[in-house]
Order: C-alpha cells, then sequence, then structure tokens
C-alpha cells in the first residue's frame, strides 16, 4: 500500500507540473501582444485630415507599422478627398507615406461609381472595395480587425 501510494503521489506531482509549466506558457503567451488589425471607417469630408491624423498617432503609438496592421475603407463624400487631380498637398503626401509603411486603402465601388470615379482618377495606393464599403469594413471585422470610426 505504502508503495502505490509514493508512485501515486509522484505521478500526481509529474501531472500538476505539466499542468504549472502549460499555465505558465499560456500567461507568458497572454502578455505578449499580438500585432494588431485595424480598421478604420472614413466617410465624412469633414473628417478626412483628422482621420489621417489617428493613423498616424495610431503607427507611432504602437512603436512603427511593422507594429499594427492598418486598412482604410473610405466612402461616401470622403472620398472626394482623395481625387487624384484636386486631393490637397498635405492628403496626398500623407497618403505616399502610409501606402509606402503598408497601410491598405480601399475604396467603395459604390461612391466611385455614383461620383463617376475610376481608379486611375484616385491617389496611387487605392485598391477597389468591389461589393462596396461598408461590405469591406464586415469583411474586415470577421477577420480580427478591429472598428474604428473617427
Amino acid at each position: 500500500m505504502n508503495r502505490r501510494s509514493l508512485i501515486w503521489t509522484a505521478l500526481s506531482s509529474i501531472g500538476a507540473g505539466a499542468f504549472a509549466s502549460r499555465a505558465n506558457a499560456a500567461a507568458t503567451d497572454a502578455t505578449t501582444p499580438a500585432k494588431l488589425k485595424v480598421v478604420y471607417h472614413l466617410a465624412d469630408a469633414d473628417r478626412v485630415n483628422f482621420a489621417l491624423g489617428n493613423i498616424q498617432n495610431h503607427v507611432d503609438g504602437v512603436g512603427g507599422p511593422d507594429n499594427v496592421t492598418i486598412a482604410l475603407v473610405v466612402l461616401g463624400p470622403a472620398l472626394k478627398s482623395f481625387a487624384r487631380a484636386s486631393a490637397n498637398p498635405d492628403i496626398t503626401a500623407r497618403v505616399s507615406k502610409f501606402t509606402k509603411a503598408g497601410l491598405q486603402l480601399a475604396a467603395c465601388s459604390n461612391t466611385m461609381k455614383a461620383q463617376d470615379v475610376t481608379l486611375d482618377g484616385l491617389l496611387p495606393g487605392f485598391t477597389i472595395a468591389d461589393r462596396g464599403g461598408v461590405v469591406r469594413i464586415a469583411e474586415l471585422q470577421s477577420q480580427g480587425y478591429l472598428y474604428i470610426r473617427p
């Protein structure tokens, strides 16, 4: 009987040690933050500079573009601010910088059609959200992107 107790105690200790080791590894993984994925929803023309400033602050706040994945989905009146022919030089420079840093830019196909805008008519770096801007935002959210609407 005594031998069984010793064996049972030894096996229980090994099991508890393995469990503690796994819990410790999980706690370490939990303290190491995953790279965030964020989608910014921009529809209001009067919020363009504010939104671009938020994106820059976001990138700076996490230590650079390698530490976050950001998508900007533009629809509605805000899209006119990104027209190649008439874009503000500051917006053009910011978009160029963001594109080089890996920011994903998507323009709503419905807005493009309504405003008679082509992809060539937008600043470089944009792609078309073929099924619409709100659909693109929902798709990104289903992929784990956090939603921000400045």
